[in-house]
């Protein structure tokens, strides 16, 4: 009983002895520095391609791939901005040249050449150009916000030339045969 006894005292002291020091457990994760995919897409969000920036400054050295889409983001917002302006600009002088004519006032040299079923076409069809405008610069301005999210899930993923797949034939048994898979990570 004694021997019982000196045993689980020193199985005891034995968990006591052996902790870690929760110090140097803080200061480890402190280096640690922590990609979140939701500031991504909050930066992107408030201004459009910030989230492209933060998700390239977090890429290692090697893959640096993600600030060349600021351009491109940039130059889809510029479009759909233009044409939205110039359809709304296009579209409120189709709907005056349209109300000077039915109040029988001079005609503007520019629409001359429609007659009153034509300008109500173009207006309609640069109203319908307008809001598709919209769309599109509503879109653009969501894929990037998308795009800023999904890319930084994938900012710390491993491309290195160390992962493979290998596909062996194997032997199961006395008769049975099959496929073996074998992923190497490192």
């Amino acid at each position: 009983m004694r021997s019982l006894l000196a045993a689980f005292i020193f199985l005891c002291l034995g968990f006591f002895s052996f902790s870690q020091d929760t110090l140097a457990n803080q200061a480890s994760l402190d280096t640690v520095k922590v990609h979140s995919p939701k500031k991504a897409v909050i930066y992107s969000a408030i201004l459009p391609g910030a989230g492209q920036v933060y998700n390239h400054l977090a890429m290692p050295k090697g893959q640096k791939k993600a600030a060349w889409k600021v351009p491109l983001i940039y130059a889809g917002l510029g479009t759909m901005t233009y044409f939205l302006i110039s359809n709304q600009k296009t579209q409120l002088s189709l709907r005056k040249e349209y109300e000077y004519r039915l109040d029988g006032l001079v005609v503007d040299p520019k629409w001359a050449l429609y007659d009153d079923g034509a300008i109500d076409i173009l207006y309609n069809q640069y109203l319908n150009w307008r809001d598709l405008s919209i769309l599109g610069l509503g879109a653009v301005y969501f894929i990037q916000i998308v795009d800023a999210g999904i890319e930084a899930h994938f900012v710390k993923f491993d491309i290195s030339e160390d992962l493979s797949l290998a596909i062996e034939p194997a032997y199961f048994g006395r008769n049975t045969a099959g496929l073996n898979l074998r992923f190497n990570f490192r």
